[in-house]
């Protein structure tokens, strides 16, 4: 899939001017000390706040006028006959030319087939998280509960409603046209709800945010969750051995804890650190992103998963950047590794057909400042982003 990192365009009126909030590579995994220490600095009325803070209000604002999506939504029918099911085309699978009807579908990596639009799915998932995180920050700084109310509206049509609710399971995630009819491959769609569960920790304590809507809630994930670990596209996304599995430690660890499954948010940490040592080559990069097409797009993707998961390690007391695999790998030795191209210190001489966005690596470098003491990198951010860098997210987080 070629979108590396969440991507959250928010665009809002501030001094007249309109200005883009936030670049594809500010999503992170929610610091919640750091955000209380965001608070207790806007009661303070800290001037270098006040702009991002208001950027973000102003987009929160402007989701309370979006209707809420649903599965239900999509035109076509998914295999099993239920609207309710999820279902989405794998993006880099294209009609055959050589065939007169076009099947069984080619790949072409790092080429996203139009068609993929044809199923909205793909579309409203993530764009419920990044709504749903975005409310969730701006409730839990500001104690508005208009956005906590709007968050619940969109939670309740996607994951509670009997007649719009999504089924737990992604039975149908990224098929393959005249192969099959969806692929453990799809399941890193849903890492977005990662961010989504974000967005409802902080709601938590809205008078909106029910005690059965919260339990509604955890028990769909739950029931998800399971059929991550034992359905035959979960066992199978989980044995794979590049990003993608990456990505699916860190959206069941993020399920897990939200949950409140904490023996099995151990072992998910555990097995991450098995993926770091054997993707790792001598230089700590990830050998099987650097043959893709993308190299350093999937080079960085693959690190801001792990990133993900070292974030929620914090939670089970597990300092997961510093800790040495076997081989004597770490988190923060990946990080010294790619940081000299994502700082445009060094450039990157293998293939990348689509020409890197140096944004897409913002949320890394705010990782690496904030837990391996990267003096220059949101300096970085700021000097490459010109007059765009006072409204970034990432001051706040």
């Amino acid at each position: 899939m070629r979108i590396l990192i969440i991507s959250f365009f928010i665009f809002c009126q501030i001094l007249g001017q309109a200005q883009n909030l936030i670049t594809p590579g500010e999503t992170i995994k929610i610091d919640k000390e750091q955000l209380v220490k965001t608070k207790i600095a806007l009661a303070a009325k800290e001037s270098n706040l006040s702009i991002p803070y208001q950027a973000l209000l102003n987009k929160a604002n402007s989701i309370l006028n979006i209707v809420p999506k649903s599965v239900m939504d999509k035109t076509d029918i998914p295999p099993s006959g239920s609207k309710h099911d999820y279902v989405s085309l794998a993006p880099y699978w294209w009609p055959d030319p050589t065939k007169p009807n076009g099947l069984p579908y080619i790949k072409k990596d790092g080429l996203i087939n139009p068609e993929v639009k044809n199923f909205p799915d793909k579309e409203h998932m993530p764009a419920l998280s990044e709504n749903v995180y975005l409310l969730g920050i701006a409730y839990y700084l500001s104690g508005n509960e208009v956005y906590a109310q709007k968050a619940t509206d969109l939670l309740t049509v996607w994951f509670m409603d009997t007649a719009t609710r999504m089924n737990p399971n992604l039975n149908f995630a990224q098929m393959v046209k005249g192969i099959n009819n969806g692929r453990g491959t799809g399941i890193i769609d849903t890492r977005h709800f990662i961010y989504a569960i974000d967005g409802i920790q902080l709601i938590e304590n809205s008078k909106y945010w029910t005690k059965e809507k919260n339990k509604s809630t955890k028990k769909w994930f739950s029931e998800f969750l399971t059929w991550l670990q034992y359905s035959a596209n979960g066992i199978e996304e989980m044995q794979t051995k590049n990003n993608h599995g990456v990505w699916y430690d860190a959206q069941t660890l993020a399920i897990a804890l939200y949950v409140d499954s904490t023996q099995l948010a151990k072992r998910i940490v555990e097995r991450s650190l098995q993926r770091l040592d054997q993707q790792s080559n001598a230089e700590h990069l990830f050998p099987l992103e650097l043959e893709r097409t993308n190299s350093l797009h999937y080079s960085n993707f693959n690190l801001n998963a792990f990133s993900v998961i070292a974030q929620l390690a914090k939670n089970l007391g597990i300092n997961y950047w510093e800790t040495e695999t076997i081989h004597k790998h770490s988190l923060h030795k990946s990080y010294l590794a790619l940081l000299p191209y994502l700082k445009n210190e060094r450039a990157w001489t293998l293939q990348e057909i689509t020409p890197y966005k140096y944004e897409e690596g913002y949320s890394l470098l705010y990782y690496a400042q904030k837990n391996i003491d990267c003096k220059d990198c949101l300096l970085f951010i700021n000097q490459n982003s010109g007059n765009k860098s006072p409204y970034h997210l990432l001051q706040l987080l």
